[in-house]
């Protein structure tokens, strides 16, 4: 069983009423069923009003189509999500549930972590399945005793927090010896297009409902000029007007990606997208190589690194007690 404890001081918690409570007075409510580590206003009150409006935009249970699975399955290095089966999982920065559902649907016991009031979207979507709990909090500080899990799973979080660093240091933390830490981050070559810089730069400092409405105008405004350049992209001369307004547009298109989307999801899709990439407090950058010498420095081993999906995706184990291995012994674990 998981121990869930203070995150400021990892001493036991207590019920008492709609709280949590431990020895040094800390107090945590329970609000809408989700017991809440942080205070709602925070740095990513953006995103948990993003993924409370689009709740559902990008499961795999409301596309019909296997992206987040896909996703994931490259991250844990192709063994498929059936490699959590069993396994006690730790995914921060859950968000609405694209990558929880998928970790639920493969038998896991999740802990679904978000500091932002995503939590609710979360909990929505996968309250129903066994071995589910979700938790407000912030990922710098846990509410777990370290070295509990079997599997962390970080996925588009990283490049948005204060210090990519520490934040790996405090995933690394969480992973028990012979488990395994799977994140991603944003690559150098990450799209900041001078438009999406510019309205990034005006967005981020007004109040998370205004810069949601004005990014939602905006991506709605263009979506026609994105369908229209879209159809004619195979005309001559004509079709090379795409790859022109494409790096003057702040809008993110999926047409080349998930074209199976459909129309609809696709123009979803964008208004999603468009505002998470024009109001994210913190937008970091780093190579495959900084992220595998900072995972080492953090004592993991068996490092992989390779340039994927939004930029560098990563794998790494912490050393076994036993062996001071720790991929060979979660190998042994999955066969």
């Amino acid at each position: 069983m998981i121990k869930v404890c203070c995150p400021k001081h990892l001493g036991d918690l207590e019920e008492k009423g709609n709280h949590l409570v431990c020895t040094f007075g800390c107090e945590y409510p329970l609000v809408n069923n989700i017991i809440r580590f942080v205070k709602k206003d925070n740095y990513a009150s953006s995103f948990g009003l993003q993924w409370k409006i689009f709740c559902k935009t990008q499961l795999d249970s409301y596309t019909g189509l296997p992206i987040s699975r896909i996703r994931l399955n490259r991250l844990l290095g192709g063994d498929g999500p059936e490699i959590l089966k069993g396994k006690k999982v730790l995914e921060v920065g859950c968000g609405a549930g694209r990558f929880s559902e998928v970790i639920l649907e493969s038998g896991a016991e999740l802990h679904a972590v978000d500091l932002s009031e995503a939590v609710e979207a979360n909990y929505r979507n996968c309250c129903n399945y066994p071995n589910y709990h979700v938790y407000q909090a912030n990922l710098l500080e846990l509410p777990f005793s370290p070295g509990q899990f079997d599997i962390v799973i970080c996925i588009g979080v990283v490049q948005h927090t204060p210090d990519p660093e520490k934040t790996i240091s405090s995933l690394c933390s969480q992973v028990r010896p012979g488990g395994m830490l799977v994140l991603d981050h944003y690559s150098q070559a990450y799209s900041l297009t001078y438009s999406r810089r510019a309205l990034r730069a005006i967005l981020i400092r007004l109040p998370s409902d205004i810069a949601y409405r004005i990014s939602k105008v905006i991506a709605t405004s263009l979506w026609p000029f994105h369908r229209l350049l879209w159809k004619i992209r195979n005309l001559p001369v004509l079709g090379k007007l795409r790859f022109v307004f494409l790096q003057l547009s702040p809008v993110v298109d999926y047409h080349d990606s998930y074209l199976a989307l459909g129309p609809k999801l696709l123009r979803e899709w964008a208004i999603l997208d468009t505002h998470d990439t024009l109001t994210d407090v913190y937008k970091h950058l780093r190579s495959a190589e900084d992220i595998a010498d900072h995972l080492q420095r953090c004592g993991m081993v068996g490092i992989q690194t390779a340039y994927a999906g939004n930029g560098v995706e990563a794998r790494a184990w912490k050393p076994s007690v036993s062996t001071g291995i720790g991929k060979e012994d979660f190998s042994e674990e999955r066969s």
